[in-house]
Order: C-alpha cells, then sequence, then structure tokens
C-alpha cells in the first residue's frame, strides 16, 4: 500500500474482484430456492390426494378418522406456509430483492423481513406444526403409548421454549440497536 493508506489500483482491482466473487456467491442459494418450490409442489400434490381420500371415503369413515385427515391436511398447509416463508424471505433477505413494492398481494411481513424477524416466524410456524401433531397424538391416544406421548409433548414444550428463547434475543438485539 502506499504510504497515504490509498490502495493502488492495482490493489483496489484485487479487492474488487475478490467482493464481486463473495458477493455473488449469495446466488448459489438460488438451486436451494428453486429446490423447495418443488417441494412445495409436491406439498399441493400430497394435499389434493388427501382431500380426494378424505372426500372419497367420508361416508365409511368416523369423526375421530375424519378429524385425523383434516388435521393432516391443516398440518400440510402449515408446513406448505412455512415454506413460503423461507422461499420469499430467504430469497429476500439473503439472495436479492423481489421488488414487490406497492404490489397488491405482497404480504404484510416481507416489507420488514430480516434474518432475525424470519428466524422468529419459523420458530412460530414450527411451534404451529408441532402443535398439529400433537392434537394428532392425544386424539389418537388409545393406539399409542403413554412413552411415543411423553417424547412428543417434551418435543413440543422445547420447540416453545427455543421460539421464545429466539424472540427473547431478538427484542435484546433490537433494543441494543437503538
Amino acid at each position: 500500500m502506499q504510504q497515504n493508506n490509498r490502495p493502488t489500483p492495482t490493489e483496489y482491482k484485487q479487492s474488487n474482484i475478490m467482493t464481486n466473487i463473495l458477493f455473488g456467491s449469495r446466488w448459489l442459494q438460488l438451486p436451494l430456492y428453486l429446490g423447495l418450490i418443488v417441494a412445495q409442489a409436491v406439498y399441493v400434490f400430497f394435499f389434493g390426494v388427501e382431500l380426494y381420500h378424505l372426500v372419497g371415503k367420508a361416508t365409511q369413515l368416523v369423526e375421530a378418522d375424519i378429524m385425523l385427515i383434516v388435521l393432516g391436511l391443516i398440518d400440510v398447509v402449515m408446513i406448505s406456509n412455512l415454506l413460503i416463508m423461507v422461499i420469499v424471505g430467504g430469497y429476500e433477505t439473503f439472495v436479492s430483492r423481489l421488488n414487490l413494492a406497492g404490489h397488491p398481494d405482497e404480504p404484510d411481513w416481507l416489507s420488514h423481513v430480516n434474518a432475525n424477524l424470519l428466524k422468529v416466524k419459523l420458530a412460530t410456524a414450527i411451534i404451529g406444526i408441532s402443535s398439529i401433531h400433537l392434537l394428532k397424538t392425544f386424539i389418537n391416544a388409545a393406539n399409542l403409548s403413554q412413552e411415543v406421548m411423553m417424547w412428543q409433548t417434551i418435543i413440543h414444550i422445547t420447540f416453545v421454549i427455543s421460539a421464545v428463547a429466539i424472540a427473547y434475543i431478538d427484542k435484546l438485539m433490537a433494543h441494543s440497536e437503538k
């Protein structure tokens, strides 16, 4: 470096190339998000199959079976919502802007999404999904062991505690930035 602490043209060019490589590497995540879109399509197909099963056998099913199938459909929808949050929020946060400002369908949360908010939203979505699984377990309790029910409850409580901790840390970080 020169004595005045300014980079030489050669140093600046090398630094600029490295910066472009590092910054451009974020596009390596694009295939991952495209893969999640394919997974979303699989969930749409699975939802259709389960809905067809429910409608086709509605007269042959007892109420508890209908409830379990409907909870399964809700579970698919919640996982699908989780996928959308990861795909759209992750792409917006880590890859590139979507330029949706003013679009009538832009989700409210997308205008202020960041990595911390995305973590909190994902944690709460996981709690919702876990709640559905736990409800299905309790409805089907007669067919399950106490040990299975206990472990599913412990896992759910762990998700809740983790989400509260993530939200608390996010609040602390937001407060310290102000």
